[in-house]
């Protein structure tokens, strides 16, 4: 006698009592609150997906020379580029040593940051103050009492290097010099810079202060060659405005004075006609900062700009004047010689196998995603099809419900790319948006669409029982 199968699956059952319900809903009004109650898919996540939607083939280029190659006589060096952060020289540049002036870097841009976030304006007059009157080495000698006006003092300190302009900036900023330094030691930290450590606004050393105006730490100011880049990194993005005063070549501070102040920075552009310094003058370079103490040695934070590139470059502990120049020029060479710029996506860009994303509650029940915004990535020149790794990460599929407006950020899009030979890659991570809106289903649809999903389930379900 032959026994039929009997489905007693539990899971059987409780689909079959369903479509009851289902059948039931149809004859009746449903609101679509009821409908907004459905199940929601999984969360879709990719990470580690490779391409861009191009070809990614890499065609020859020059060999990137060695470090070795240029024959440096520095003590560090460091080359980035301050959009990207890119490092494309490294040479001690993690060594903390003694910067001299280049520390006016940071009393510069404190004092900018004063000006701009107006607790200080350029006019304003300031009266010197003892501790300034009494500074040593590069000044303008300014008397306490005298009076100048905060652009005055600046030009003086930027120009001429001048230290006791230098901490009359300083004081009027945090009313004392070690006020001001604890300033300076904390915007160190929150720039990122790891071995930067000021005693002073000036860059002096300790025995060369004031006796009077010196902290109570034995300690001296350090910084790396790296610190100092990205110092000159914070200054040049975020105070773009700097050559107004870096550019400067002279500066006749007083009408009394016999001779204007010259810029110590003979790399200067603007240079190429001046007889004592064409020889070291360097197209398009417009900054940053010289330093000079016997401990030290011959230090010199530049930067310049060609062909829409802007490079950083820091020596230190050069054995003279002339030849923290010549140092930084091959520095300089070495980077707009064999790097540039490059856009390597393009903004609403398509990402290959993520065309779109899943919508729950949509017309559709997906969208098209593209990518908000450009990646431009620092290439060795000639670079065409630079390999660029693609990682994208989708939010949460229950957070993409329609409706859902149009570039809205529904992912994460990482791009990397590392130039062979070179220790750190590059990275940029851009949203992935919406490239139109998801407007909401209508509860009908929403329905036809639940009934469809539960008989394709429930079909799946009864095959997998024989």
């Amino acid at each position: 006698m032959k026994h039929k199968r009997k489905f007693s699956s539990k899971q059987f059952v409780i689909k079959t009592a369903t479509v009851g319900l289902l059948l039931n809903m149809l004859a009746s009004p449903v609101s679509s609150a009821v409908l907004a109650s459905e199940v929601q898919t999984p969360a879709t996540t990719e990470a580690g997906t490779t391409g861009t939607g191009t070809a990614a083939t890499n065609t020859a280029v020059a060999k990137i020379p060695s470090i070795e190659s240029l024959g440096l006589n520095v003590s560090s060096a460091v080359l980035i580029e301050p959009t990207t952060g890119e490092v494309l020289l490294s040479y001690n540049a993690d060594e903390a040593l003694p910067p001299a002036s280049m520390t006016k870097m940071m009393t510069e841009y404190l004092v900018t940051e004063a000006v701009n976030n107006g607790q200080l304006s350029w006019d304003q007059t300031v009266t010197i103050q003892e501790n300034a009157a009494q500074q040593v080495g590069s000044r303008i000698f300014l008397a306490q009492g005298d009076q100048h006006t905060v652009k005055e003092l600046y030009i003086a300190m930027a120009v001429g290097s001048a230290n006791d302009a230098t901490v009359a900036l300083a004081e009027l900023v945090s009313g004392s010099e070690q006020q001001f330094v604890t300033l300076m030691n904390e915007t160190a930290q929150k720039m990122g810079m790891k071995t930067a450590y000021f005693i002073n606004s000036t860059g002096l050393d300790r025995a060369d202060m004031p006796s009077k105006y010196r902290p109570e730490t034995d300690r001296e100011t350090v910084m790396s060659a790296m610190d100092a880049a990205i110092l000159a990194k914070y200054i040049v993005t975020e105070h773009p405005d700097f050559t107004e005063f870096t550019t400067i070549q002279s500066y006749k501070f007083r009408e009394r004075d016999a001779k204007p102040m010259i810029n110590y920075n003979w790399m200067l552009e603007a240079n190429k006609d001046i007889a004592n310094f064409k020889a070291y003058a360097y197209p398009g370079l417009d900054g940053l900062k010289t330093g000079h103490t016997t401990k030290a040695g011959n230090c010199f934070t530049g930067t310049a700009v060609r062909d829409g590139m802007r490079l950083i470059s820091v020596v230190m502990g050069a054995d003279s004047e002339a030849h923290r120049f010549t140092e930084t020029k091959k520095v300089l060479d070495f980077g707009f010689n064999n790097f540039e710029i490059k856009q390597v996506v393009a903004a609403k860009s398509v990402i290959a196998g993520n065309e779109t994303v899943p919508v729950q509650k949509g017309k559709n029940e997906s969208v098209p995603v593209v990518t908000d915004a450009g990646v431009t990535f620092i290439v060795p020149k000639g670079t065409v099809n630079p390999a660029i790794e693609t990682a994208v990460a989708v939010n949460d599929a229950s957070t993409l419900v329609a409706p859902i407006a149009n570039a809205t950020a529904v992912g994460k899009v990482t791009y990397t790319y590392k130039i062979e030979g070179m220790e750190q890659a590059q990275q940029k991570t851009v949203n992935l948006i919406t490239a139109e809106e998801a407007e909401k289903a209508g509860w009908f649809k929403l329905l036809m669409r639940a009934i469809g999903d539960f008989f394709g389930d429930l079909f799946t379900g009864i095959k997998d029982l024989f």
